[in-house]
Formats: structure tokens, sequence, C-alpha cells
């Protein structure tokens, strides 16, 4: 049946271009190769006759071009990359020219798909003018085609010879030209260039031999002499501390906080974090939390600094990443401690992915004192905070009190506890009176917060000396929705799974608790009606 249909969806492909009013039978066509799997038509490849629709695409009104589009896009995804661009590479150029963003797209994701191809890469490359304009793409008002073209050239830097291409020849001067337009361009054009330089050790180098890593470096650190020397205070810039803010753009302020995102990311990579390293990178981002306290505009880019720091430890060492930046972690405890909601926001969450290991947490625990006291904030705002904010400090007590079953050591889970412990005067009932709310975020928060601590000892004598606790966990009428039923089913399990579940919750309640797992999250128990002659 499938080859009958491919030949009917064909031979109106043959027809419509020659039609003079084509919508309803590009409607038909359209509807007719949607209707069909990729594989039907891939097999009556490799050619197919879509010139006319390019034609039709180029001329047609906006409902002709989107049909078009739509076309398109389904015949050329099943040919061959190579097919395509010589069979259709200067419509595709053309297509970079078109009007409409949605061409557009279309034919930045064809070449996107044939660059991927080892030898259709060739004839992209040998398109200067194609990629040319790609390039300019980057500075379209549309971000769908930005994006779409910054996915394209990142792929196209895949090999040596397309890097060569993009960073070492005239498309350098072009992409310098397309960064002038403006600095949400210009960051545009960074984020290319860190998704470059992220790949390996070879595409780092080009991309620093063009500078346009140091460029985007210069504006993490502060190039702008007025920001620079404010930020430094340098004497004379004092006086302008009343009224700076009257004369610095917003825009300026926020260019280090930009900046600090696009070199997250490449401290994601190991050659991206040496070469960070040693350009002493990261020593003057910490240099420039230690001086925030004295900047009144500190609010701008001191969260993404020290989100910064805090990527740095999830990926590399907690410990040695706190240890070597010590003003890392005393900003991020007095943030905790502070009265800014952005700035607690972000310290909650850095303390979480600090506390995501074993490693984090025993830095964590070294900090004593001032750690606890955070702990007891986060759960007064737990309590007290906007919807939101408790959301992310449930999730942050998950993360700081979960523990694998091999990790459970004396010292350890003494440690749990006590961090317990420290986020209110009844933990326990804290959380349970959030779990039996009827808002489901702060329900399921709740409810993550009792299964990261549910296969440790301490906490099953809690649940079990916390009077209807099991009664609450196997009642399955306080679940109104599929999140929360399943969220109390993670619970259930991560119990029913303990090692020491049985032994402390006793036979009953652990039967109870097993018949509840093997149900699932979904069981409704039957309800039987038996009739009886002559009720009513």
């Amino acid at each position: 049946m499938a080859a009958g249909e491919v030949d009917a969806a064909l031979a109106l492909l043959s027809r419509v271009a020659a039609l003079e009013e084509p919508l309803e039978e590009l409607r038909a066509l359209r509807a007719a190769v949607q209707a069909l799997p990729p594989g039907a038509l891939r097999e009556r490849g490799p050619g197919y006759p879509l010139a006319g629709l390019f034609v039709l695409m180029a001329r047609g009104d906006t409902e002709q071009i989107s049909l078009c589009v739509s076309i398109l896009e389904r015949f050329l995804q099943v040919m061959d990359p190579l097919d395509v661009i010589q069979n259709f590479g200067e419509e595709l150029q053309k297509g970079l020219f078109h009007p409409d963003d949605s061409v557009k797209i279309l034919t930045i994701s064809q070449v996107g798909r044939v660059v991927e191809d080892p030898v259709a890469v060739r004839e992209i490359l040998n398109t200067p003018e194609l990629l040319r304009q790609i390039v300019y793409c980057i500075a379209a008002e549309k971000i769908a085609v930005a994006k779409e073209a910054i996915k394209s050239l990142s792929r196209i830097a895949q090999s040596p010879e397309g890097l060569e291409v993009l960073l070492a020849g005239n498309l350098l001067i072009d992409l310098k030209n397309v960064m002038a337009k403006s600095d949400i361009i210009r960051y545009r054009v960074y984020e290319l260039v860190v998704n470059i330089s992220s790949m390996s050790v070879d595409s780092l180098n080009y991309c620093v031999n063009s500078g346009l890593i140091s460029e985007m470096i210069g504006e993490l650190t502060g190039n702008d002499v007025l920001v620079s020397a404010f930020l430094e205070g340098e004497s004379g810039f004092h006086s302008l501390h009343i009224h700076i803010r009257y004369f610095l753009p917003i825009a300026t302020l926020q260019k280090p906080a930009t900046c600090i995102e696009m070199v997250t990311s490449l401290a994601h990579t190991q050659h991206g974090r040496q070469y960070l390293a040693q350009q002493g990178i990261i020593d003057k981002i910490s240099n420039i939390i230690i001086g925030a306290d004295s900047d009144p505009f500190s609010g701008f880019y001191l969260p993404g600094f020290v989100k910064f720091f805090g990527n740095l430890a999830m990926v590399d060492s907690p410990q040695q990443i706190c240890e070597q930046y010590p003003a890392f972690v005393d900003k991020v405890f007095g943030m905790a401690e502070g009265q800014d909601p952005t700035l607690f926001g972000v310290a909650v969450d850095t303390i979480a992915i600090l506390g995501s290991n074993v490693e984090g947490k025993l830095v964590l625990q070294k900090a004593g004192t001032r750690f606890h006291r955070g702990l007891n904030r986060i759960g007064h705002q737990i309590k007290n905070a906007p919807t939101e904010m408790r959301i992310r400090c449930l999730d942050a007590v998950s993360s700081l009190l979960f523990l694998q079953p091999e990790q459970q050591t004396e010292d350890l889970l003494r440690m749990t506890e006590s961090w317990f412990s420290s986020l209110s005067n009844q933990p326990l009932e804290l959380f349970r009176s959030i779990s039996t709310q009827p808002f489901p975020d702060l329900h399921c928060g709740a409810l993550r917060v009792f299964t990261a601590i549910a296969n440790q000892p301490w906490a099953q004598q809690e649940m079990l000396a916390s009077p209807g606790f099991v009664e609450y966990m196997v009642d399955r009428s306080v679940e109104p929705d599929k999140a929360s039923k399943e969220a109390k089913y993670e619970l259930v399990k991560a119990l029913v799974n303990s090692k020491t579940a049985a032994e402390i919750f006793g036979n009953q309640h652990y039967l109870r608790l097993r018949a509840y797992m093997r149900e699932g999250p979904y069981y409704v128990k039957a309800i039987s009606t038996t009739a009886v002659e002559g009720a009513e």
C-alpha cells in the first residue's frame, strides 16, 4: 500500500510546480508526504523533482511558503546529504536571502546535515559564499535563525578543515564584522566560539589564536576603562560611586554576568578548565568575588561568578576547589545568611551542588557552625518563603541528605542526622505538614526529602516514632495527581529496598509497604457491590 501512496505523492509533486494556483495541491501533497513513513520515501530515492517546490517557495504568499517548507523538509530529510548539496546547493544558498525566516531555518538545518557527512562536507567548504551568509545569519532578528546558524557552524568546525575555514581565513573577518553589530550579536558569536572550544584541545587552540577567546575573557574581567577603574577602586573614581549608575548603561554592567555563563560552559571540559587556570582567569574571578563586598553593583554579576565555582566544583573536585578558593565558600555562606532573596537562592543551589556527593558533603561539614546556621536558615525558608524558593530549598535538602547504601558509614549517618536536626526543631513534622498540602510542587518536594533519607536507619526510626506516619505512607487517598502518586511510590520503594526497614518497622508495617510497592503507584482498590433482593 505504501508503494502506491508514494507513487501518488510523487505524481502530485511533479504536477504542482506547473500550476498557477497551487495551494490546494500543495495542501494535499503535504498531507500525503506527512502520512508516509520516512523509510517509504527513502526507498524511492535518491533523487526527487524538488526544483519546482523551490521556485514556488521563492515567490509565494505566506501559506504557500509554509507548505513548501514542510514538504521540502520531509523530502530533503530522507535524501543522502551529498545528493542534497550537489543537486540543490544553489537553491539552498538562495534560501539564505529569503525574507521568510522559516526558509532560512530550513536551509541552515540542511547545511548542518550535510556537514556531518565526511564526503559532502567538502562541497560546503568549497562554497565560501554559502558559509559567509550562514555567518551573517547569526545576526538575524529571529533568534531561531541565529540558533540554527550557530548549530550548523559548530558542526562545520568539528572537522579540521572546517576549523581552518571558519577561524583562520576570511570567514573570521566576517565573524568579527558580525560581532560589531551589537552586544547581543557579539555574545551569540561568543556562544559559537565556546561551542567550538569545548570540542577538543585543537579546537580551543584555533579559538585562542583567532583572538575571540581573549576578547570574551577581557569583557569578563572588565576591559571597559571606566568599569575596570570602578571595580578595582582606582584613585580618582571613588567620587563616582554615587553618580556612576546614571552614566553606565545597564548592558555595560551586565557584561561580566553574560560572559561568565560562556566561561562556565568552557569550564565543563578538562582542557577548558586547564586553559582558564593557566591564563589566571579562575584566580581573577576569585579576586572579583573578594572585592564584591565593596561594589554596589555586584548584584549584576555575583550570582554568575558564584555559580561558576559551583559548576567547577561539580565537574572537578569540591575539596580542591573549596580549599584553593576559600573566598568562594565564604561568599556562599555570606549569601545564605544575607537578606537578598536572589543571592540566597544562588547560595542554596550552590550548597546543593557541593553536597551532591560525599566529598562535597565533607567539605560542608568542615564549615561547622556556619553551615549548620545555613541549614537552619534553609529550614526557615522552607516554612516561610514564597513557593518557588521553598521548592528550591526542598530540592537542596534532598541533595544534601541523600546517601547511597554503600556510603552509609557511621560517621556519615551521624552527619546527615545532625544536618536534618539543624533544619528545624521538628524537621520530620515540618516536611510531613508540607507533604499534606494541596500544592503538587511543594507536596512532591517534601516527598523527595523523605525519599532521600528513607534508606537511612535513623530516619526510619524517626518515621516509625512519628504517630500515623506509616499509615500516611500507605494511604493512597492523599495523593491527588500523577506526579504525587509517583513521588509517594518512590518513597515506599526506597523504604522497602532498604536492608534495615524490615527490622526497624516490624513485620506488619513492612508487609503493608511491600504490598503498596507491589501494587504500583496507580493502584485503585476495586469496590464490589452485592445486589440484595428487595433493596431499594
